[in-house]
């Protein structure tokens, strides 16, 4: 287990809501002075709201909310929910006649998982703001990652329960920390460790079963192999002094965690998408935060392994090690 959570980072709220009947969800992440926000977009297969505002040259600066979500497309839904609990706190973009909640997010594609009729929705988005505290350090199958799983080229059969993970590291006054829904199609490394933690599994056989073998074995077959859609999803936030380009350039460098923790990464069938908020309190050089922001990515993946327990008859990390 890696130390820290995403609300080590000051003036963030996290909070969650889920069906664990439906084994869906939904996390949202609350800047309560709002916070400047950048995106980066690798996966061929994304599920995401308002990122287009995040371009630099556009107007908006500041956003009110991220959201996290299960449910495919469908999970889109839940935002209404956030908007909604954020006009009633009084928190968005003036434009004079109200305050218009600024709100960006990203879906998990998990409807192969228990119930694929329920999906995240207006109730789940509002709940999970009211659930959102100032020291949330839930992590494991809760919120958008209630539905997640990994290593999933041969199907749901060989495929491993994953989750939320979360990870932070300070370095004097400069602090970073990651979130991610973990939900990957591809095998899954602890990085810092250089071993397997999750992935295509035989129950039978009692390992695992390196996906990229699989592929090279059948290439002349490979229409038979899984392409539900997965992705992974993260948020990162600092309280580094970043603008909008700055954010989005940390998001970039981000994505070099997902790389040395999941492999296939950036697939056709992952939608793979990485946020970064500034909270804007200190002066950092971007390069260095961008590394850093890399490392909790991949520290925050492991985490989401180490802390999921087993659901809807997916294999666990903690069923395969104890």
């Amino acid at each position: 287990m890696y130390n820290g959570f995403l609300t080590d980072v000051d003036d963030i709220k996290v909070g969650h809501f889920q069906d664990y009947n439906a084994l869906t969800g939904t996390t949202v992440i609350i800047p309560v002075n709002g916070a400047v926000c950048g995106v980066d977009v690798r996966g061929s297969a994304p599920g995401t709201r308002e990122t287009d505002l995040l371009k630099p040259e556009n107007l908006v600066e500041k956003v009110n909310a991220v959201m996290l979500s299960g449910g495919s497309a469908y999970g889109l839904d839940a935002a209404s929910g956030i908007m909604h609990y954020l006009e009633e706190n009084d928190m968005g973009m003036d434009v004079t006649v109200c305050k218009v909640p600024i709100v960006v997010g990203a879906v998990i594609f998990d409807l192969t998982v228990g119930s694929n009729k329920i999906r995240p929705d207006f109730k789940m988005g509002y709940e999970a703001c009211k659930n959102a505290t100032f020291n949330n350090n839930s992590s494991g199958c809760i919120g958008g990652g209630t539905g997640a799983c990994v290593g999933k080229i041969l199907g749901k059969e060989f495929s491993m329960k994953s989750g939320i993970g979360q990870a932070s590291i300070t370095i004097g006054d400069f602090k970073i920390a990651a979130l991610t829904v973990l939900n990957a199609f591809g095998d899954i490394y602890d990085a810092e460790k250089n071993i397997q933690i999750a992935g295509a599994y035989s129950k039978q056989e009692k390992k695992f079963l390196d996906t990229m073998k699989i592929y090279e074995k059948n290439l002349d077959n490979y229409n038979v192999f899984n392409k539900a859609t997965n992705t992974t999803i993260s948020i990162v936030a600092t309280n580094a002094n970043l603008t909008k380009a700055n954010c989005n350039k940390i998001s970039q460098m981000a994505h070099d965690g997902f790389a040395r923790s999941i492999i296939p990464v950036h697939t056709m069938f992952d939608g793979d998408t990485i946020f970064t908020l500034s909270t804007g309190k200190i002066d950092v050089d971007i390069s260095f935060a961008g590394a850093m922001a890399a490392k909790v990515i991949s520290r925050s993946i492991a985490n989401a392994i180490y802390t999921s327990k087993s659901y809807d008859n997916l294999l666990s990390y903690q069923d395969i090690t104890n």
